[in-house]
C-alpha cells in the first residue's frame, strides 16, 4: 500500500509562489493516478488538480487553471504542485491522494491520502 507525505506549505503573500511535494512509499507508486485537493476552514474538500500515472495527462479546477501545475517524478516516487500567483482564496490545507487506474476529479474515489500541508496566503 502506498503511503503519502506532503510538504512545502507555508505562509506567503498574494502573488507569491509555492511548490508542494508529495512523497510516496511503495513500489506501486508509478501505477497510481494522483490528485491534489484542498480544504478551507468551514468548506468541503475540493478538487485542485489530477495527474495520470505517467504524467501525460493533467487536469485542473477552473479556479487554479493557468496558475497551478501538477507534475510527477516516478523515479523519485514524488508528485508536485507548483502554485504561482497565489491568492488569499487559495488558503487551505492541501492534500495529495492516490488511486489505481485512471485519474478522477472526485475525492471519494481516492482511497489513499496524505496528512495535508497548510498553505496560507495573506498580506
Amino acid at each position: 500500500q502506498v503511503q503519502l507525505v506532503e510538504s512545502g506549505g507555508g505562509l506567503v503573500h498574494p502573488g507569491d509562489s509555492l511548490r508542494l511535494s508529495c512523497e510516496a512509499s511503495g513500489r506501486a507508486f508509478p501505477s497510481y493516478a494522483m490528485g491534489w485537493f484542498r480544504q478551507a476552514p468551514g468548506k468541503e474538500r475540493e478538487f485542485v488538480a489530477t495527474i495520470s500515472w505517467n504524467g501525460g495527462v493533467s487536469n485542473y479546477a477552473d479556479s487554479v487553471k493557468g496558475r497551478f501545475t501538477a507534475s510527477r517524478d516516478n523515479a523519485k516516487n514524488a508528485v508536485y504542485l507548483q502554485m504561482n500567483s497565489l491568492k488569499p482564496e487559495d488558503t487551505a490545507i492541501y492534500y495529495c491522494a492516490a488511486r489505481s487506474f485512471n485519474y478522477s476529479y472526485y475525492n471519494t474515489e481516492y482511497p489513499i491520502w496524505g496528512q495535508g500541508t497548510q498553505v496560507t496566503v495573506s498580506s
